[in-house]
C-alpha cells in the first residue's frame, strides 16, 4: 500500500519538474534565435536535467513512491512535466518579443 507521504513526494517531484521544464523552455526561447533550436534543446537537454533531478530527489532524498516499472517513471516524472512545462510556456506565457521592458536611465 502506498503511503500519503509517498504520494505527496511524487506530486512534489512532478510539480518541481513542471516548473523546471517551464523555466528552461522560457530560457531557451529567449536565448535561441530559431524555433528549431529551441525545440531540439527542449527535447534533448531538458529531459536530461529532469532525469538528474529525479535521481537526486528519489535517491538520496527518498521522495516519491515505487511506480513498478521504468516506463511509468519516465512517463510520470519526465514526459508529463516536460509536456506540461512546454505547454505552459508556449500557450499561457506571452512571447518574449511581446514583453515591454522599462527604459534604462543613462547618467
Amino acid at each position: 500500500m502506498v503511503s500519503f507521504v509517498s504520494v505527496v513526494g511524487l506530486l512534489l517531484i512532478v510539480g518541481l519538474h513542471t516548473f523546471i521544464a517551464a523555466v528552461a523552455t522560457r530560457f531557451l526561447r529567449i536565448r535561441l534565435e530559431t524555433q528549431w533550436g529551441t525545440a531540439l534543446y527542449v527535447l534533448f537537454l531538458v529531459p536530461v536535467i529532469l532525469l538528474l533531478s529525479t535521481l537526486v530527489l528519489s535517491g538520496p532524498l527518498g521522495l516519491g513512491t515505487d511506480l513498478g516499472s521504468q516506463q511509468a517513471v519516465v512517463m510520470l516524472v519526465i514526459a508529463l512535466p516536460l509536456t506540461l512545462g512546454y505547454t505552459i510556456d508556449v500557450f499561457w506565457m506571452p512571447h518574449p518579443d511581446e514583453i515591454e521592458l522599462p527604459d534604462t536611465i543613462d547618467d
